[in-house]
């Protein structure tokens, strides 16, 4: 069936432009039927990661539904829908779209909410768009990239002080449910010395969304910030949409020279929605219910932060990772260590004795810190662990009267030095250290004479 040119719903709600279809004739197909969340047409040709409009004449009420193309088996076809399919029967006509999609960019951002196609979701009206790029960014070979050397301050003092982060690392927060990720990446919004934000919510419950933004991100925060927000109860194309859109925007501004902090809640909820998409197409489960597809899209995703070459901009980014039922061992958290430069993890125990941020230094570490750290600092942090992980290996003994001083000198060093430590790693949530003054305060623990 030949179809002429004719124009459908705005393409962007935020922006005014229409989506439209070749000036020449092309050859639509038809739905055959819906399996699960995957729809099956016939009839027409179009490429992986093509999109297409299905859309379902009703009377004078055209519904009309945006799908990616996912997979093909012969003459079938099998596409993804964006949004809801409510409308949508068999026989349906899906015709190609003429471009795999653009989307809009540009310094008017900050200070904006958008959802996963780049439209506003905050009411402020439309958004003028300096550049449209496509959703796939600029591939940096490794060997330009400009290496991580100097390090970045994100107002946290045990991160800053015994977890240095680089900038232009990539370090992943592992935790449970309800242990105060959100609340951490709150703070290094508002803390961090960066010039650009980029905030994704990824599969997050729509209250929390409204939350972190009113209520942890906040004014400060949200001026410099671009938060890209796609609820749970969203398609789960559109939550991988978001978190590959979320980095783009990290990928516009690095490319423009600015030094990004990228921060994406949760890496977790991207693995989700290839797993849901995968396995709707049909492709087999292998590690607990995760298709291999979803561990190859962790690097492709993960390995577009990171720096520039030489005189460009950087990307820092932190990744939330959930472990189910607190396991570090999960699939996702797994390949996630795998593939990024260090880990913070978050302990459920700290969390309910009221230790915040409840950072596990024992099981915590940043890959890059021996390279953007003087050799003092870097033996301070050490020896500051071991003083932490000698008094929680003997935590028991003390407790019940069991440890008689003068057993062991670290011991009795450690027991010394606790209340301080504690206090130490402890920090409000509207309180920000900087780095130079967190490595002097952990000087003074250890060397308070000195201090």
């Amino acid at each position: 069936m030949r179809l002429e040119r004719s124009s459908f719903a705005q393409r962007l709600a935020g922006y005014g432009e229409a989506l439209q279809l070749p000036a020449q004739p092309v050859v639509e197909g038809r739905l055959l039927r819906m399996v699960g969340l995957t729809l099956e047409a016939e009839g027409l040709r179009a490429a992986m990661g093509s999109r297409c409009l299905v859309i379902n004449q009703d009377g004078q009420q055209a519904v009309q539904v945006e799908a990616e193309v996912m997979g093909f088996a012969g003459s079938k076809l099998y596409l993804m829908p964006v949004g809801s399919l409510v409308g949508i029967s068999p026989g349906a006509r899906v015709v190609p779209l003429p471009e795999t999609g653009s989307l809009p960019m540009g310094m008017s951002m900050l200070g904006r909410v958008l959802d996963g196609a780049g439209r506003a979701l905050d009411g402020k009206g439309r958004m003028k768009a300096d550049d449209w790029v496509p959703m796939d960014g600029p591939t940096i070979n490794p060997l330009k990239r400009h290496p991580i050397s100097e390090p970045l301050d994100v107002g946290i003092r045990s991160i800053n002080s015994l977890l240095t982060i680089g900038r232009g690392q990539r370090i992943g927060l592992f935790a449970g449910t309800g242990v105060g990720k959100s609340v951490l990446l709150g703070m290094m919004t508002r803390f961090t010395e960066a010039e650009i934000i980029v905030v994704g919510l990824i599969g997050e419950r729509g209250r929390e969304v409204k939350e972190f933004i009113e209520h942890i991100l906040g004014e400060e925060g949200l001026k410099r910030s671009v938060v890209v927000a796609s609820p749970a109860d969203d398609a789960p194309l559109m939550r991988l949409r978001a978190a590959m859109y979320c980095t783009r925007i990290a990928e516009y501004f690095r490319d423009k020279g600015k030094n990004v902090l990228l921060l994406m809640d949760s890496l977790t909820r991207f693995a989700q929605a290839q797993r849901e998409i995968a396995l709707a197409i049909g492709e087999p489960p292998a590690t607990k219910g995760y298709p291999p597809s979803v561990f190859a899209k962790l690097p492709k995703l993960v390995e577009r932060a990171g720096n520039a070459e030489e005189g460009g901009g950087s990307i820092t980014a932190f990744y939330t990772v959930l472990s189910e039922g607190d396991d570090q061992q999960d699939p996702i958290a797994d390949a996630a260590r795998g593939v990024l430069d260090g880990h913070i993890v978050l302990s459920r125990r700290l969390a309910e004795e009221g230790h915040y941020p409840a950072i596990d230094i024992e099981a915590s570490i940043s890959r890059v810190m021996p390279q953007v750290v003087t050799p003092e600092h870097q033996r301070d942090a050490q020896r500051f662990k071991q003083l932490w992980s000698r008094y929680q290996q003997s935590r028991d003994l003390i407790s019940v009267g069991a440890y008689v001083p003068g057993g062991d000198a670290d011991t009795d060093l450690a027991i010394a030095r606790q209340p301080v430590m504690s206090a130490y790693l402890r920090q409000a949530l509207n309180e920000s250290e900087q780095l130079p003054g967190s490595v002097q305060k952990l000087a003074q623990i250890l060397r308070p004479a000195a201090g």
